[in-house]
């Protein structure tokens, strides 16, 4: 199939229209891809969190935060490892800024910690820390690198926590005062924002699973949890718009196809209830399209917690919305499996591609099938690729890291991105996670994603061979 024909099929089928795999398998044979490709206005860029490089828990006027409680007293995490120093981004912020302006990248995401803000949640504002990200914003504009602001990337002041977290409604109080302080702080200089991470991984593995900060194991939690963080998307947002001049503003989601195990009816019902509770259910509602109930009816003990007015106050016009893929799921039924009566099936016996580090099949189509299902919402303007990585078992050779498979995983990843941007949906930009290996949440810091190796005993960086293919990639045309 010629690229013509296939831009005219895909054209006529419209957004939502999926080829069948060998079909872009013909599409992408041989095809190198070129950053102009994408287009001059297209934003590259890589990701970092604050809880997982900063360090400095408790440094000049920062507070614990939930994932200091957590790793401290739960002893979850793998290992009973913590971000105590994690990759001491607090004090080499500079040199790490700098590595960046010279493997070519022009963007960077990265969150603020609120306890090192707020250090009791409300009220009093620590200045230090914000000092701190004022640095960091203009490091990055010195370097010619274009700051990108995640509001909340996972965690909150303990003293918060403590009062329910995102089961408390008074959260979504705390966390428009929060945005605000950010907003008319930092709103001169930055002008991309995005509100929340992934809302679907800490009320699911936080409130629900336990395996993330808070560390709790309750469906009451997990249900008050989704509708304030889905409330929080929209309360950060107006937040934001109110106190920043020509702000783009986005949030960021999970983004994860699933299939059903053999294609049989039962596994495929049960992959159908996945996709509620992982693709649909934290943005239908901000688009104004309620909550999901019909396809999972399990969701009206979310809609219980919904007061007058939260229907409308939950509706915001974002600029863009981040989606955020590594994988697909492939499920199978399990009929005593609450809310989606099944599980996972072991990637092994799904593929003979490489599985990662995390356990994820790699799928690069699962990224182009993602971006068209969220890219068919009506009230979708523009698609960014916030996060995309692969974690594999990094080895330094003669103060060299050779990891083909990242590398591989990258383009292949691109390949797809490019083959949905050319059938007209409007993608804005992609950022690697992550620039740099980091404490990876309760899997701690076995898995190494970065394009920059860490020495964690020496804090020693190193730029992966993926890393010096992506500053090539980047330095092209």
């Amino acid at each position: 199939m010629t690229r013509e024909n296939y831009l005219k099929i895909m054209a006529a089928l419209g957004a939502g229209a999926l080829l069948p795999q060998n079909l872009l398998a013909e599409l992408l044979t041989g095809e190198e891809i070129k950053r102009s490709d994408f287009g001059k206005d297209f934003v590259w860029g890589t990701a970092t969190a604050a809880y997982q490089i900063e360090g400095g828990w408790n440094e000049d006027g920062k507070s614990e935060s939930n994932w200091d409680y957590f790793t401290h007293h739960k002893h979850k995490v793998k290992n009973h490892e913590t971000g105590d120093v994690a990759d001491d981004f607090y004090r080499r912020y500079e040199s790490d800024i700098e590595l960046m302006r010279k493997m070519n990248i022009p963007a960077y995401r990265f969150s603020t910690a609120w306890s090192r803000i707020l250090p009791n949640g409300t009220g009093i504002v620590n200045q230090k820390g914000i000092d701190f990200y004022h640095r960091v914003i203009d490091k990055c504009l010195k370097e010619n690198i274009e700051p990108w602001l995640t509001c909340y990337h996972w965690d909150m002041p303990q003293v918060l926590e403590a009062k329910g977290g995102w089961t408390n409604r008074e959260m979504l109080k705390w966390f428009e005062e929060y945005v605000t302080v950010l907003a008319k702080n930092y709103g001169d200089k930055v002008k991309n924002w995005m509100v929340i991470n992934e809302p679907l991984s800490f009320t699911l593995a936080g409130y629900l699973g336990g395996v993330n900060a808070p560390g709790t194991v309750s469906f009451k939690n997990f249900y008050s949890s989704i509708h304030h963080a889905t409330m929080g998307q929209s309360i950060g947002g107006r937040a934001i718009r109110a106190n920043v001049k020509n702000a783009n503003i986005g949030t960021t989601f999970v983004a994860m196809p699933f299939d059903g195990w053999k294609n049989k009816p039962i596994n495929n019902e049960v992959a159908k209830r996945a996709d509620v509770i992982i693709n649909r259910m934290f943005i239908e509602p901000v688009l104004g399209m309620g909550y999901p109930v019909k396809d999972l009816p399990a969701l009206k003990h979310v809609v219980k917690h919904m007061k007058e007015d939260d229907e409308q106050k939950i509706k915001f016009d974002f600029d863009f919305i981040g989606i955020q893929n590594y994988t697909r799921m492939v499920m199978k039924s399990l009929a005593l499996i609450p809310l989606i009566h099944g599980l996972p099936v072991n990637p092994k016996k799904v593929t003979t591609q490489d599985i990662t580090q995390m356990g994820w099949e790699v799928y690069p189509e699962g990224i182009y099938r993602s971006i068209k299902q969220f890219a068919a919402y009506p009230g979708v303007k523009k698609i960014i690729i916030t996060e995309n990585g692969a974690g594999f078992d990094d080895v330094v050779i003669n103060g060299e890291v050779h990891d083909s498979k990242r590398t591989q995983y990258i383009k292949d990843y691109l390949k797809q991105i490019l083959l949905a941007k050319r059938e007209g949906i409007d993608i804005g930009g992609y950022f690697i996670w992550s620039f740099m290996d980091n404490f990876e949440w309760a899997e701690g810091y076995r898995p190494q994603l970065g394009i920059v190796r860490v020495d964690y005993k020496t804090q020693e960086r190193i730029i992966k061979d993926s890393g010096k293919w992506y500053s090539e990639f980047l330095s092209g045309k």
